[in-house]
C-alpha cells in the first residue's frame, strides 16, 4: 500500500509537470496542485487504456496508468480545467 502511495505521487509530480510543459499557457499551480493534476490524469489515462485496449481486465476500469497514461490524462484533466475555469471567469465578469 505505501508502495502504490509512493508510486502515486512519483507518477502525479512527473505527469503533472510534463503536461504542465506541454500545454502552452500560464498556470499558477503549487506543487501539490501539479502532483494533484497528474494523479488525476493517472486514474483518467488508466480509464482510457482500459476503454480501449481491455488490457489488466481484472483490475477493472478505475486502475492507475504508466507514464505514458498519466501524461495523456493529465493533459486532458488540465484542457478540462481551464474550459470550467474560463467558463467560470467569463460568468463571474459579466
Amino acid at each position: 500500500m505505501l508502495g502504490f502511495i509512493l508510486f502515486l505521487l512519483l507518477i502525479g509530480l512527473v505527469a503533472g509537470f510534463l503536461a504542465r510543459a506541454l500545454v502552452p499557457g500560464r498556470d499558477s499551480m503549487s506543487v501539490m496542485q501539479t502532483i494533484l493534476l497528474g494523479i488525476v490524469g493517472s486514474f483518467i489515462g488508466g480509464f482510457i487504456g482500459y476503454a480501449l485496449f481491455r488490457k489488466d481486465g481484472e483490475d477493472g476500469a478505475f486502475q492507475a496508468a504508466g507514464i505514458i497514461g498519466s501524461v495523456v490524462g493529465a493533459v486532458i484533466a488540465l484542457l478540462v480545467w481551464r474550459a470550467v475555469q474560463g467558463r467560470t471567469n467569463t460568468r463571474l465578469h459579466n
